[in-house]
């Protein structure tokens, strides 16, 4: 999977996605939805490297069933929260 870590003041936020889905176009209704590589394509890690940055996410938006099930994994995800945008699981979190 791949995650990128992006980090502004106090805020952190987590994007990962499972390594196929990116540079991905995907239809939401009327909305186009791209897995860029600007936004997700830091480093390809593991699923215990993924769970320990959703630790300590403030927000997170999570790509595809493997980066999705870290995140339900360590109950950052609930996971009747998971939506899937052209049949690909698609999860975000907020922590206020």
């Amino acid at each position: 999977m791949y995650l990128k870590i992006h980090k502004s003041g106090n805020e952190v936020l987590v994007a990962a996605c499972d390594e196929e889905l990116l540079g991905m176009k995907l239809k939401y209704g009327t909305a186009d939805v791209e897995i860029n590589e600007e936004f997700y394509g830091g480093e390809i890690v593991s699923e215990k490297e993924i769970i320990s940055a959703l630790e300590s996410a403030t927000t997170a938006n999570l790509f595809g069933e493997r980066a999705v099930t870290c995140g339900i994994k360590c109950g950052a995800i609930d996971p009747k929260c998971v939506i899937n945008i052209d049949g690909y699981p698609h999860a975000q979190l907020f922590r206020i």
